[in-house]
């Protein structure tokens, strides 16, 4: 990955040359328990914020970035795949370090490591939680208390997502490629999940989720979309809470710190817009309400497990250690639960600048 600017490619954001990212939406998991892998139900729609200068808030054309909509309590994961070389991304809520808890900085650091090592690290389900777990994304409303950065921080005044990706310097770079390249004459291991894993983990809902008993489905959105009409001087704010705990392991890295390009960084913030705004500032309906997470388990679709033996998993920041769920500011969840038998979790293991650029702004 190369110094350069954030790009928007349909609905994959790239940092640079190299780094490719998706939010994509999944099914939340009960506060209580540890739950395997849940499933990637399609990606959020991104959209630049410079595309909307009229109907956007001030304070968010001055910050920059992309937008994507998102429910009250639904839930979200990162994916980084075909992100190839390596990068050092920084992981923002609110401006809380998903990694470390620590207050965003601007640059990698090791101590504690406040970056995701791509591509080994295939996706981010959530804050990092130690001991091979992180607490899942959820959106919450600024204003209650709820969000990771008003636990962390004692005030809400930022919301949304920051992300920030380092490449790796010339020296370096040149020697991974080389030993890349060896590696693929030998045929070795790639870091990531298999290309194609049947149902994997962030790919295409399987077809039998149209008709999943129980009844549950994603109709496409109206074809007519609403007209975009002026915002209220304030758009609401939202930003991300901590759901359920789930196995996954937040990778250490494993490089001397000098091996990253520290001034080489490209970053963007990301806008969560409840979907009355969202309508408002686009004229676009937002996607569909989540699945019934119950439907889905009964109907016998998957759930996934990964594991990288080869990599180790930092422990949990201590400052993300007293985030507590979001139900404790929003109430109990309702909403039906079927645990997934043991074989509905699958194993997971072991050019040109397309896009337009997005403009970074003052945050």
């Amino acid at each position: 990955m190369g110094a350069g600017s954030a790009r928007v490619d349909g609905n994959t954001l790239l940092l640079g040359d190299g780094v490719r990212i998706r939010f994509v939406r999944t099914l939340r998991l009960p506060e209580s328990g540890t739950h395997a892998l849940p499933p990637g139900l399609g990606d959020f729609p991104l959209r630049r914020v410079e595309d909307h200068p009229d109907t956007v808030p001030p304070e968010w054309l001055a910050k920059g970035g992309v937008m994507l909509p998102v429910y009250l309590r639904e839930a979200m994961w990162l994916d980084f795949g075909g992100t190839v070389e390596p990068a050092a991304l920084q992981v923002g809520v609110g401006k809380v370090c998903a990694v470390s808890g620590e207050r965003w900085t601007g640059r990698p650091g090791r101590d504690p490591q406040n970056y995701l090592v791509l591509p080994r690290q295939p996706w981010l389900d959530g804050i990092n939680s130690g001991d091979g777990t992180v607490g899942q994304f959820v959106a919450v409303p600024l204003g209650l208390g709820a969000t990771v950065e008003g636990q962390v921080t004692g005030e809400e005044t930022t919301g949304g997502v920051q992300l920030q990706a380092f490449p790796l310097r010339a020296a370096p770079l040149a020697a991974w490629r080389r030993a890349e390249r060896a590696r693929m004459r030998v045929g070795g291991p790639a870091f990531g999940p298999p290309p194609g894993a049947p149902g994997g983990f962030g790919g295409p809902v399987p077809p039998p989720m149209a008709a999943a008993p129980g009844g549950f489905s994603f109709p496409e959105p109206g074809s007519a979309p609403a007209r975009a009409g002026a915002l209220p001087p304030a758009a609401p704010a939202t930003g991300l809470g901590v759901g359920g705990s789930m196995r996954q392991e937040v990778y250490r890295d494993d490089r001397p710190p000098s091996d990253w390009d520290t001034e080489a960084g490209v970053r963007v913030f990301v806008h969560l817009v409840t979907p009355p705004a969202w309508r408002r500032i686009t004229g676009e309906e937002p996607p569909p309400s989540p699945a019934d997470r119950a439907a889905y388990t009964r109907a016998g679709l998957p759930w996934f497990d990964y594991d990288d033996e080869a990599a180790a998993d930092l422990p949990r920041a201590e400052p993300l250690g007293g985030v507590r769920p979001v139900g404790e500011w929003l109430g109990d969840d309702h909403t039906p639960w079927a645990e997934p038998a043991p074989g509905q979790i699958e194993p997971l293991g072991n050019a040109p600048r397309p896009g337009k650029p997005v403009r970074d702004g003052d945050w």
